[in-house]
């Protein structure tokens, strides 16, 4: 059995019926190139090598490597980092995107599947509360600035609950599998992801203010001049960001924009 290293983030889950859902769950077929981030010990990997056509793993740790090779011979191997890897350069153009992911580095991960241009579909082993913030929705209580940002390009599925005892070694929480499906329609563009994104956390920074206030402290605007931004994106002025759809943030950044807003 592999050793996890602590420092790496590692949890191995290694129980078959498990690893076959979230292999099913991704829904690869031998039409599919299929890139894996963060392999480890193989299980999930040798789960998807029996449905995709075409197989490529992502593996940081150098130890994990060698035996990795061995157990699934037909997927590529890549000893890299797949926070600062090449995606498309590794996988292609057109792919779908599956890993048990380590917890310390989940949201810069899920930030990079959605970099466009997107894979069709990504399927992550992630921690539970994690998965419950990405698909809440406006109001929950889980809702805030990543509820948004994957939203706004994503249909966002919590599937099934992994408990803590799957793993080894084992987590203090809980896991879920999130499936995430980009839209064929985003809510922004590809050009307005960024500035969105600095909105989106902006305005979550004040997140027990007003809007109408949080949005003049983020843009140092007098009130006069916020209030028509607020009207044109249709969001009250005494609500607060964590009652505004991603819709209604997008026709926001387009009336600052337009207003002679510059995120930075």
């Amino acid at each position: 059995m592999a050793r996890a290293k602590r420092g790496l983030g590692q949890h191995f889950l290694s129980d078959r019926r498990i690893l076959e859902r979230i292999a099913e769950a991704l829904g690869a077929t031998a039409a599919d190139t299929v890139l894996e981030i963060g392999p480890g010990p193989g299980g999930l990997t040798e789960a998807l090598a029996e449905r995709a056509g075409k197989l490529v793993a992502i593996e940081k740790d150098a130890d994990l490597v060698p035996a990795l090779r061995v157990r699934v011979p037909s997927a590529t191997v890549v000893e890299a980092d797949a926070l600062t890897a090449d995606w498309h350069a590794i996988a292609g153009q057109d792919f779908l995107v599956a890993g048990n992911i380590p917890y310390n580095i989940t949201s810069p991960l899920i930030d990079k599947a959605l970099e466009p241009p997107r894979p069709r579909r990504i399927v992550f082993l992630v921690q539970k509360e994690v998965a419950d913030r990405v698909g809440a929705l406006a109001g929950d209580d889980a809702y805030g600035a990543l509820s948004v940002g994957v939203q706004a390009v994503a249909r966002a599925e919590r599937l099934f609950t992994v408990p803590a005892g799957a793993f080894h070694p084992r987590p203090k929480v809980d896991s879920a599998v999130l499936r995430l499906t980009p839209l064929a329609k985003p809510v922004v563009t590809d050009d307005e992801v960024l500035p969105f994104r600095r909105l989106v956390v902006g305005l979550f920074g004040f997140r027990r203010k007003q809007m109408a206030r949080a949005l003049r402290e983020l843009t140092g605007w007098p009130a006069d001049r916020v209030a028509p931004m607020l009207e044109h994106a249709g969001i009250a002025a005494q609500v607060r960001p964590e009652t505004v759809a991603p819709e209604a943030f997008a026709a926001l950044l387009r009336a600052l924009v337009d207003g002679g807003w510059a995120a930075r």
